[in-house]
């Protein structure tokens, strides 16, 4: 979910204008702006439409524990070891998870090879249904028109219990080891400029804090915790892009330093690192955002804890950017962004200047959206006004009110990079058509924010608000998100589905020839 309430921090942003901004910046930025296209990936669920491994368990949900005759999920707590894999089962229980619950069955059909280690007994109920077996391999035929599927862990021996599981989708057994991912996944991405992993390194509400709890690759699933770091690392180097990421609110020092180490030791040295602590921690609806500003006070940043979160953002950061500058031995490979609310520039002062955090940074981080935020009650727009327009009038608004509004953001927002000698960079971007505040309810609006999303003038839209990033000095503008299904929380993905036809995209065309005007070596389908 991206819906972003009104911040009480917006009756600001008028204050920041008067008078604050000198005609020339106080200190040079490092070298030309060179806009150019990233990516926010998709989050790992058992509901991913971008499927991105061919291993489709790498996107299993937690097990949820049966037992015969009781409610369903309503069995036995289960023993699971330290990487996520169920060591026993009671009498008359089981264990199971769902796998591609993609909506309209968009996933491929055909014969999955399944493989294992230990001894137990797997079945498979729904969509699957199994076709051979011998000890640590079966094979499953899968129909995705009747959706997804179940594998159930009937039984398992706890002297040597089931575990590594995979469920390989039809063609990739020869490859799976030396190459994770699928090919259209890493085809469509090629040529971008970075990876911002923030939603693949589950970071809103993390509870990662100890290195020793990070998942890794032989975790049973990457839905829980994200995925494993040097899945993450290997993807930036098989696409030859800078990996943007987010480090856990609640990482402690040692955290973020074999983080850091194990970057060093496994990207190709000619990728940079774009490195953030935690995202949008001034965001009150997320976790991070409460616990930054606690943080803060108790440290006296400050008496209201919005603005002592936002010093706190500032203190944490360069204490993470010092740990990494010494792990790389200092601050070439890296770009060390500061993170601030899109819409206010009052807000990006008081971070970047807190304890002259400006200089321990390379970039200010926005999200300069283009915002139609509709709640069921508003100033301006309510679900009762909007649910009555045509797709025209709603691509209108996009155009003629949202567009100006954002391409203003940008140019405020580089008027504070320049004074503190900053590079400009969009952590995230594009439209923000959605129902909040009850109004996402409202399935007649849902589905004209779905139309408009995919109506030929959005594509017109998003080559202006591009040509507005590059003419107002933008920098690195990594988009909101890869391939991701709308709803009524929103219609954030560039495609819906991964076999989607690209040339009915209008977005994703738009978005990918900017790239290619910025000389970035994409693939745009003819």
């Amino acid at each position: 979910m991206r819906a972003r309430p009104l911040s009480i921090y917006v009756v600001l942003l008028a204050a920041a204008f008067l008078g604050v901004w000198s005609t020339s910046a106080a200190f040079a930025a490092s070298g030309p702006a060179q806009p150019r296209l990233g990516m926010n990936l998709n989050g790992p669920a058992d509901w991913n439409t971008e499927l991105p491994f061919v291993d489709v368990f790498r996107l299993s949900r937690d097990w949820i524990s049966q037992r015969q005759g009781a409610s369903w999920g309503q069995g036995p707590q289960l023993a699971l070891d330290d990487h996520g894999w169920v060591t026993r089962l009671e009498p008359d229980c089981w264990a199971e998870t769902p796998l591609c619950t993609v909506a309209a069955g968009r996933y491929p059909s055909g014969r999955y090879t399944v493989l294992y280690d230990g001894e137990g007994r797997l079945e498979f109920v729904h969509a699957a249904h199994v076709v051979s077996r011998e000890p640590g391999r079966m094979a499953i035929d899968v129909d995705a028109s009747k959706g997804g599927f179940f594998l159930q862990l009937r039984e398992t021996n706890p002297a040597n219990y089931v575990r590594n599981i995979r469920v390989i989708m039809p063609g990739f057994e020869e490859t799976y080891r030396r190459n994770p991912f699928h090919p259209v996944f890493l085809q469509r991405w090629q040529g971008l400029a970075s990876l911002r992993f923030m939603d693949w390194m589950h970071t809103n509400g993390s509870k990662l804090s100890r290195w020793a709890d990070r998942p890794t690759p032989e975790s049973a699933t990457y839905t829980t915790q994200g995925v494993a770091l040097e899945v993450m690392i290997d993807l930036a180097n098989r696409l030859d892009a800078d990996p943007w990421f987010c480090l856990p609110h609640l990482a402690d020092d040692d955290f973020v330093r074999q983080f850091a180490e194990l970057v060093k030791q496994r990207l190709n040295p000619e990728r940079k690192v774009v490195v953030e602590f935690s995202n949008e921690v001034w965001n009150g609806q997320f976790e991070q955002s409460r616990w930054a500003g606690q943080q803060g006070q108790k440290l006296g940043f400050g008496d209201k804890p919005w603005e002592a979160g936002w010093r706190y953002t500032a203190f944490r950061s360069v204490q993470i950017f010092r740990i990494w500058e010494q792990v790389f031995g200092g601050t070439q490979r890296l770009v060390r962004v500061l993170p601030t609310q899109g819409a206010n520039p009052y807000v990006s002062e008081r971070i970047v200047e807190f304890q002259d955090a400006y200089r321990h940074a390379d970039a200010l981080a926005i999200a300069p959206y283009i915002s139609c935020n509709v709640p069921v009650q508003g100033q301006t727009l309510t679900t009762a006004l909007v649910e009555k327009w045509t797709v025209d009038q709603a691509l209108d608004y996009l155009e003629q009110t949202a567009l100006p509004e954002s391409i203003g953001w940008i140019e405020g927002q580089k008027k504070v990079a320049d004074k503190y000698g900053l590079k400009l960079v969009a952590y995230e971007g594009g439209q923000h058509m959605v129902g909040v505040g009850g109004g996402e309810n409202n399935e007649t609006m849902t589905k004209l924010f779905h139309a408009a999303n995919g109506h030929p003038r959005m594509g017109e839209i998003y080559r202006r608000y591009y040509a507005a990033w590059t003419a107002a000095g933008g920098d690195l503008f990594c988009y909101f998100s890869s391939v991701g299904s709308w709803s009524k929380w929103g219609s954030w993905g560039i495609l819906p589905f991964y076999d989607d036809d690209p040339l009915q995209a209008p977005k994703y065309l738009a978005t990918m020839r900017w790239a290619k005007e910025c000389g970035q070596p994409v693939r745009i389908p003819q």
